[in-house]
């Protein structure tokens, strides 16, 4: 079984003014329109097999809205083979509960996004989150490192990540982007002796960019060496490594590719692709064991 870890699609009524909107703030191009239907055609032409989407909620207001849309998405996911994780803004002071509401519907984890929220990853407003959901027994997945509509925004950087994680304990942390965006040196030297997992999403290859008269640089464009890449995952160990794409962001059929090209064993790849997502989703306890 292959699986998309890291996708995000919006409300139809919204989707295309929210993507064109992060398009040019970021100035890079994306490959869908945002809609969960288009998402779930591109799952076909790639050979994706399941998505989990991450939404993320930019202000507190946002947090029950979002999490109504995720557990309407997971309660038709096994027609679909899209799931939702639940949405979590640091300032939400009715967090626990949200919490507890997202666990009692099968949802499996969050999502935060420090950049976009404002909030640093190592602020006790986050910590608060975090310690629930490890009570909880929620995992949380975290934009980390920079991020490329947002230059300048240092919240989930690899020293906060890594403050965090001394701070709270045993949460099992899923940090995106290789643990941290065009952080990777300070991925390698502070997060690979954690507990933490990560995923691949947009960190290969090259971004590309919007024809929106932006001169982008060569060297501007270009993500993670191979090599990079390659010893990142020998350092975390390929059962912390969690194959995703970041579509709309990235085109599914062409990541997959460039990710089963890597020089990396048989095994190594059928975890990142499939194995660990599986196991943190719980569908080996449900009896869909990947294939």
């Amino acid at each position: 079984m292959t699986i998309d870890f890291h996708t995000h699609t919006f409300p139809d009524a919204i989707a295309g003014k929210a993507v064109r909107k992060l398009a040019g703030n970021s100035h890079t191009m994306p490959f869908l329109d945002g809609t969960a239907n288009a998402l779930r055609g591109s799952m076909r032409r790639a050979g994706i097999d399941r998505c989990v989407v991450l939404p993320v909620a930019t202000a507190a207001r946002q947090v029950p809205h979002i999490n109504d849309a995720a557990l309407e998405t997971d309660r038709h996911a096994e027609e679909t083979g899209v799931y939702s994780l639940g949405g979590m803004h640091p300032d939400y002071e009715s967090f626990a509960e949200e919490l507890r509401r997202l666990k009692d519907g099968g949802i499996r984890g969050i999502k935060l996004h420090p950049p976009y929220q404002g909030v640093d990853f190592d602020d006790a407003r986050t910590l608060r989150i975090l310690s629930a959901c490890a009570e909880l027994g929620l995992f949380v997945v975290i934009h980390a490192g920079w991020d490329v509509g947002l230059p300048g925004e240092a919240q989930a950087l690899p020293e906060k990540i890594y403050r965090a994680v001394r701070a709270v304990g045993p949460v099992r942390l899923v940090c995106a982007h290789m643990g941290g965006w065009r952080c990777w040196d300070e991925v390698e030297t502070l997060l690979s002796d954690t507990p933490v997992l990560i995923d691949t999403a947009f960190s290969l290859g090259s971004m590309t960019p919007l024809d929106d008269g932006t001169a982008w640089r060569d060297e501007d464009l270009r993500m993670m060496a191979e090599e990079q890449f390659i010893r990142l995952v020998r350092r975390f160990g390929a059962e912390r490594v969690l194959f995703g794409t970041d579509s709309p962001w990235a085109d599914q059929k062409t990541a997959l590719a460039d990710f089963l090209a890597l020089p990396l064993s048989e095994q190594e790849k059928t975890q990142i692709l499939g194995g660990n997502a599986a196991s943190l989703m719980g569908w080996t306890e449900r009896g869909s064991a990947p294939q």
